[in-house]
């Protein structure tokens, strides 16, 4: 591992471990307490078994999630990844970060190169990231400012594919209190003023952070953006006029003004 990426890593495992702000769930599932048997069987459990598939899952990020075909459905996402290589990360979802919150889905994340490779069905799956990381709305807490930057630089135009399974945290509405219903496909915001008022507001203010302050110091990485496939895919599904963000463009735009 490089020197400058084994010191990432440092400090991607120091995020979940260090005192964070907590994000509690709203949901408690249907069903009866632990019984002193299962306690004693989970005891037993973490003494003897492995959890190894978990142990990577030490980069810890936080942002929001939109319905694709319903753009009023929106949360705040908790996401505890594993950077499988250069071009791969896997994360589960998560409405909190506290040992009660609610899995709620998984993303996998791919890198512009593997994109670029997959079928052009396929492709409608996956949202671009370049907005939430430019805009200052996907964090990575308690990371020093310099360990963020890197992560951040190193996802600029990557794209996402989630699925969530619960519908347990939407802001703003009541959610459910087990996982009903099929899986939904989440989608990213690509224009200020997507969002419900409040939902990044609220976020900053339990977890201590300023978005706006991000943005400025991302500046930089505006430079390293490209078009990207999916920014406009929920253009016109938002009632309120909405403000692109410099480096945020969406590839078939680019695609049709060359063809003209």
């Amino acid at each position: 591992m490089k020197p400058c990426l084994a010191i990432l890593a440092f400090f991607c495992i120091g995020s979940i471990a260090a005192c964070s702000p907590s994000m509690q769930p709203s949901i408690k599932p249907e069903g009866q307490e632990k019984s002193a048997k299962t306690r004693v069987l989970e005891t037993g459990s973490t003494i003897l078994q492995t959890d190894s598939p978990l142990d990577p899952l030490n980069i810890y990020l936080v942002g929001f999630h939109v319905a694709k075909e319903d753009p009023s459905h929106q949360m705040e996402a908790h996401h505890f990844c594993n950077q499988v290589n250069e071009d791969f990360a896997q994360c589960v979802i998560f409405d909190g970060n506290t040992q009660g919150a609610n899995l709620i889905g998984v993303e996998y994340i791919i890198s512009e190169t593997l994109f670029e490779s997959l079928p052009d069905n396929e492709k409608k799956y996956w949202h671009p990231h370049n907005f939430e990381i430019l805009s200052g709305q996907l964090i990575a807490p308690n990371l020093p400012n310099i360990a963020e930057m890197e992560l951040m630089k190193g996802k600029m135009n990557s794209y996402g594919k989630t699925w969530h399974v619960w519908n347990s945290a939407p802001f703003g509405k009541d959610g459910d209190k087990l996982p009903f219903g099929s899986p939904v496909l989440e989608w990213s915001f690509n224009r200020d003023e997507e969002e419900i008022p409040g939902l990044i507001e609220q976020r900053d203010q339990r977890l201590g952070v300023n978005t706006q302050e991000k943005r400025q110091e991302r500046n930089d990485l505006t430079q390293l953006a490209r078009p990207q496939s999916g920014v406009d895919a929920l253009k016109e599904k938002f009632i309120k006029s909405t403000m692109p963000l410099s480096g945020v463009v969406d590839s078939e735009v680019i695609n049709k003004n060359l063809s003209k």
